[in-house]
């Protein structure tokens, strides 16, 4: 009968098996996955080493991408995950998500909706419940700051105008564009989000504060109130019903 062999402790390896150093000689791209994350994970548990957890990660939730939407009781599924290698993991894969954004950051002056989707794609793609998210403006289209308004459910997120203006108020902003994500990847708007956008709109009129564009963040594409000319129907709408 053949016996199986049992697994080694990585730092049991022959050296230039070993990923870490393997990665400080020639370089994280010469890794595979599965080797990187068992670099994050430092150690393995009890009779896989730290490069089979990280296959193991990846085989439990998919990839990398779902490894990045998962919540910490979803790591709880791998057995001999702790509190410090949860953590671990998604400080790393935060740590991700907010290159893409630096990338993506909007230095200069708001221009379309294209440069919306790029800059808050990293942030709401893949999560498991709505943010709905503000980015104010100055006069001249440039962004002061992105404030999340609101955290809801698989379906919605509350929004309140008159919290929105407050918050535009504070920070001085002469416009304001919304960004929210749907977990379900579709991002065609639901007659809720046409209707509280119509409010905020309607509400950005009386206090003299410009609304550009709510822009729905989906799986691999978004939605834009400003190009599908839905901004500029609210304003007529609004103009139609001043005394």
């Amino acid at each position: 009968m053949r016996r199986k062999r049992y697994p080694r402790a990585i730092s049991e390896w022959p050296e230039g098996e070993r990923p870490r150093e393997r990665l400080l000689k020639y370089g994280p791209r010469h890794l595979t996955t599965a080797e990187l994350l068992g670099i994050v994970c430092r150690t393995g548990v009890k009779g896989r080493s730290a490069v089979d957890l990280g296959r193991e990660l990846l085989q439990s939730f998919g990839g990398l991408r779902e490894l990045s939407a998962a919540d910490p009781e979803d790591f709880r599924t791998i057995k001999g995950l702790g509190k410090a290698k949860i953590a671990q993991l998604q400080a790393a894969m935060e740590l991700g998500r907010r290159a893409l954004s630096e990338a993506k950051r909007i230095t200069g002056k708001v221009e379309s909706s294209q440069d919306v989707y790029d800059y808050m794609r990293p942030h709401l793609r893949d999560l498991k419940k709505e943010i709905f998210q503000v980015l104010l403006l100055n006069g001249h289209n440039e962004l002061l700051e992105t404030v999340t308004a609101s955290e809801g459910s698989l379906s919605e997120s509350p929004v309140y105008p008159r919290e929105i203006i407050q918050l535009a108020n504070r920070h001085h902003a002469a416009a304001l564009i919304f960004a929210h994500n749907h977990p379900s990847g579709n991002p065609t708007p639901s007659a809720t989000d046409k209707a509280i956008t119509e409010e905020l709109v309607f509400a950005g009129k009386i206090m003299h504060v410009r609304v550009l564009d709510h822009v729905i963040v989906g799986d691999d594409g978004y939605f834009s109130f400003a190009d599908a000319g839905l901004i500029q129907q609210y304003e007529r709408a609004y103009a139609r019903r001043r005394p």
